[in-house]
């Protein structure tokens, strides 16, 4: 065998030969596959086979796009016909909650141009009469999707990419990998079938590799343990059953096309056809997590026993949906793994930590998703970045908090969680509270629903004191839930008086060191703040695109204080690692990057009374003059001293006003938070979430990472100009340059819906044409109407301009505004007193 390639990929099932496959077709001409068993032999060849456009996550959307198209073009290149069935999908809704689901859904599916119907209970019953209907309020209908034979299809992309060179090499086992500096070296065992068990041989060899790609499925966790890393996907059974024969089926069938696939998302299952009869998979409560640690070595393309018990309900809904399925027996069952990750999204990216390693694991739907993955994936590899932003795949977007134990249980509660009602203001019960800040017992008193974000409890708003348990799952909403008056009532206490936000989850970074200033110069766009100032700045990848924003805050001449977004810790984290070993490496001057999340708390206080309330706390030799403008200026850092407690205080404000973030020692915060609370009394003081955090920022137009933010778009496209300067060098400026102006980021006032506002997924049109997307949304308190933030066509991205956005399958009016609507000088943020 080869043991000098440029890529080498680990796994064999359909992600694997997608991988191989996509990186041969992007020009790698040194590609080697290895599989340790035969290709498909693991959880690809008990897959149902499925391919569902339906997906919230504008990213995954498109990977399935693509998927989906490939897929049909395979037999044509290869010979091999993949064994995809067009049949369609249809997903059945039996209350208005669901079709408010579906039409959430349909904002992203349409801003990616997958094509989808509308359907009523009665056109459901004229199509398709086996089903039965008088309980559905409707359908949403894709026509192009359909189910595939798993093999098959594997098996086409590996003979497509061994037509285009890819080496492919099955009973090898990776049993170790080390890096050389430039290389991996990767051990490996040759694998040989002894009694119906695998079991590794004698003989060994040593493949060195530019890069690696593991795609090792329900094997993550062993993978994890090889590289001394941690991957949270673990796998969770999965059953399925085969019916007889269903004579209406089969009389049916005679003079009509096949049934799409059945989705009863109310009732946790899909069901397709097969051979006359049906294939029933449930999502039912209390699958179990399986192989935590390890997959047995006796385990092969094997399953585990059924548990019929266990989906007794999703197999009585299915004979309610289809009744003539009441008589039918069973054929076959399957119960085998599937692996997930706490989110549901799969991990594809580089590895936390290490060089030229990428990651491809956590495939809940591998089929569906197999081809779009190879695809960006071999982007990222090859070109750098991908067509569209991948950070929300990112494997860092976990940090070293993680443990199996969470990953576990995550997984379990994702797997359940397969046909729930997918709020956007949805919060997962499973492992909270677990990383808590030390205010969050007094916040918890004080009414606090909490998010998580990154494994952090922040609040989202503040309900009543009293609120029982469930008080935040009952008061989610397609539409305005029951959470929205009370966000109202905080982002109009910011505007009038003052509130406090707890914001302890952002991501927090020192950068020191003799070349700290000529390595933070070059990886930002931005010039530098001076000494005891700050500037808002982006990292750029190497496309020009915004890989990051950060708040810099510059403690001493080369000492730097770096805050960026609380979801991205350890994926900044491992960003400034690498491009400070990169600039030492290249001959810079010594750069240390250390993570003090956990050090610091962080309060933001802002409204007209900050200063108020600030001042009753504050001990200074001059008092009356500490916090003004003179001494105090916006946009600077300074020490103070609140009572007992130092606080490095940053004049700024995400929400618009005036304010500042109290930057407190971690220890210190529930002392602060009680003082704060005592003062903040008499002014006004209203505890505030990060609901109306995100309605205020967006009336000020301040992009947000993770929606405007990311790695599809440039500064410059951002509307972020001011933050540039182009009199200096910095990474990805000449790309960035050289893209130009493709759309523009713009905020616009909307008059929506009187029950709703939008979430940030929605399509615009100008006439007729769809011209771009919304990014952000929700309520402007100072303008009284819905509000959102989006990119549209450049000649379009003009004050004034008038444009449609599509909420719950009608066309909204809305119109462009200036840049910052809401106090466009910023006099209330540089208020002087």
């Amino acid at each position: 065998m080869k043991t000098h390639v440029r890529a080498l990929v680990v796994g064999g099932g359909a992600v694997g030969t997608s991988i191989a496959y996509h990186l041969a077709r992007a020009g790698w001409d040194d590609v080697m596959l290895l599989e340790r068993d035969e290709l498909t032999s693991g959880s690809t060849w008990h897959a149902a086979g499925l391919l569902p456009y339906f997906n919230m996550s504008y990213a995954t959307t498109h990977i399935h796009d693509y998927s989906i198209k490939l897929y049909k073009t395979l037999q044509a290149e290869t010979g091999l016909n993949p064994g995809f069935s067009v049949v369609g999908n249809l997903r059945m809704a039996q209350t208005q909650a669901r079709m408010d689901e579906y039409m959430l859904y349909a904002a992203t599916a349409e801003t990616c141009g997958v094509p989808f119907e509308w359907l009523t209970p009665a056109q459901i019953r004229d199509r398709w009469p086996l089903v039965r209907t008088d309980d559905l309020q409707g359908a949403i209908y894709h026509p192009t999707d359909g189910y595939i034979n798993p093999a098959d299809v594997t098996q086409a992309m590996a003979k497509g990419a061994r037509l285009r060179g890819v080496t492919i090499e099955r009973k090898w086992q990776v049993d170790g990998y080390a890096w050389t500096g430039d290389h991996w070296e990767v051990t490996v065992t040759k694998m040989a079938d002894r009694g119906g068990n695998l079991v590794p041989t004698d003989e060994r060899e040593v493949i060195h590799a530019e890069h690696v790609v593991t795609a090792t499925g329900n094997h993550a966790q062993r993978t994890a343990r090889l590289l001394g890393i941690r991957i949270p996907a673990i796998p969770v059974e999965h059953q399925y059953i085969v019916t007889e024969p269903d004579p209406a089926l089969v009389d049916w069938r005679k003079s009509n096309p096949e049934h799409p696939v059945l989705r009863d998302a109310d009732a946790k299952w899909y069901v397709r056809e097969e051979r006359g009869g049906w294939i029933l998979g449930p999502y039912e409560q209390g699958a179990p997590a399986r192989f935590l640690y390890e997959v047995p070595e006796s385990f092969r393309a094997d399953l585990f026993p059924l548990d019929l018990e266990r989906i007794e309900q999703e197999y009585l809904s299915m004979i309610h949906r289809i009744p003539s399925s009441e008589t039918v027996g069973l054929k076959d069952d399957f119960n085998g793994p599937i692996c997930y990750t706490p989110d549901g999204n799969p991990l594809i990216g580089p590895a936390p930590g290490l060089r030229n390693m990428w990651l491809a694991e956590g495939f809940s739907f591998g089929i569906t998703a197999a081809g779009g993955a190879g695809y960006y994936l071999a982007q990222l590899m090859v070109e750098g970045e991908a067509a569209i932003d991948m950070a929300s795949l990112d494997p860092r977007r976990y940090g070293s908090w993680m443990t199996t134990e969470y990953a576990a249980r995550k997984n379990e509660e994702c797997y359940s969680h397969v046909f729930i009602l997918h709020h956007p203001d949805e919060e997962r019960e499973a492992c909270r509270p677990l990383r808590t800040s030390p205010a969050y017992d007094r916040q918890k008193a004080r009414g606090a629903q909490f998010g998580q974000v990154n494994g952090w409890e922040r609040p989202n708003y503040y309900g009543p004191a009293d609120a029982p348990d469930g008080f935040d799952h009952d008061a989610r909403s397609f539409r305005r839930g029951g959470w929205w008056q009370y966000a109202v009532e905080e982002a109009t206490a910011i505007r009038k008086a003052a509130g406090l936000i707890d914001a302890t989850a952002f991501a927090k970074h020192r950068v020191r060191g003799p070349g700290a200033t000529a390595f933070l110069d070059h990886l930002t766009c931005n010039r530098l703040p001076k000494v005891g100032r700050i500037n808002l700045t982006y990292a750029l990848t190497s496309h020009g695109t915004v890989r990051t924003e950060y708040t810099i805050v510059r403690l001493a001449e080369d000492d730097y204080y770096l805050v960026s977004a609380g979801a991205w810790a350890a994926y900044d984290g491992d960003h400034l690692t690498k491009a400070a070993e990169d600039f030492m490496g290249a001959g810079g001057g010594w750069v240390a990057v250390d993570d003090v999340t956990t050090q610091w708390g962080v309060f933001a206080l802002a409204g007209p009374r900050s200063r108020d309330i600030l001042k009753a706390l504050v001990r200074d030799a001059d008092p009356a003059t500490v916090l003004s403008n003179k001494r105090f200026p916006w946009l600077s850092v300074r020490q103070i001293e609140l009572l007992m407690c130092p606080v490095r205080a940053i004049r700024v404000a995400y929400t618009g006003e005036l304010g500042w973030e109290l930057h407190h020692p971690i220890e210190m915060q529930t002392y602060l938070w009680d003082r704060l609370m005592e003062a903040g009394a008499p002014h006004g003081l209203t505890l505030v979430g990060a609901r109306a955090q995100n309605w205020l920022r967006q009336e000020k137009s301040y992009r947000a990472f993770g929606t405007e933010l990311g790695r599809d778009a440039t500064p410059l496209e951002a509307g972020l100009d001011r933050f540039v300067d182009l009199d200096k060098d910095f990474h990805g400026k000449d790309r960035m340059l050289e893209t130009g102006i493709r759309s523009r980021c713009v905020t616009m006032l909307i008059d929506g819906p009187a029950d709703a506002d939008p979430w940030g997924r929605e399509a615009l049109y100008h006439a007729d044409d769809r011209v771009g997307r919304l990014t952000s949304g929700g309520w402007s308190v100072a303008f009284g109407k819905s509000i959102g933030m989006g990119y549209v066509r450049p000649d379009l991205a003009v004050p004034g301009t008038r444009l449609q956005v599509r909420m719950q399958t009608r066309l909204w009016d809305a119109v462009v505004t200036e840049d910052s609507p809401y106090d466009p000088q910023n006099a209330t943020i540089r208020a002087d007193g």
